[in-house]
């Protein structure tokens, strides 16, 4: 049975051109080969929230396909042993669900306005606990 699903790839930025285009290139023909892919989407390189093999970024691919379980264990065996990928995660999609937009590039967040959020939701959390 087919079914639609996101897959998000985390390709190592310190690897060749031609090895990061290889990834994504490869990724695809194997959908296309065993399903449909609908869309992708370069996410551009972004910061991780923790590295992976020494590495504090990576280029971000979003790719959304039509598949079936058979294809699935064709691509997270070749993705687990695949050079130039950092991580990978497929997620099962609703039908209908659009390609979701790249996201919003956020810097930082400063210290004294997390400090400032912090406070408010332990106020908050300590008003609406039940007394004791």
């Amino acid at each position: 049975m087919a079914g639609l699903y996101d897959l998000i790839l985390m390709v190592d930025p310190t690897a060749p051109d031609e090895r990061r285009a290889e990834v994504i290139s490869e990724v695809e023909s194997m959908i296309e080969t065993g399903g449909e892919l609908v869309g992708s989407v370069d996410w551009g390189q972004r910061r991780m929230t923790f590295e992976i093999d020494h590495r504090p970024e990576a280029e971000y691919r979003f790719i959304q396909f039509n598949g079936d379980p058979a294809l699935l264990e064709r691509l997270q065996t070749r993705l687990r042993i695949m050079d130039g990928l950092l991580r990978f995660r497929i997620i099962k999609a609703k039908q209908g669900q659009p390609v979701p937009p790249p996201p919003e590039h956020a810097g930082p967040r400063r210290r004294d306005e997390r400090e400032q959020s912090d406070t408010r939701v332990a106020a908050r959390a300590a008003a609406d606990a039940p007394p004791s």
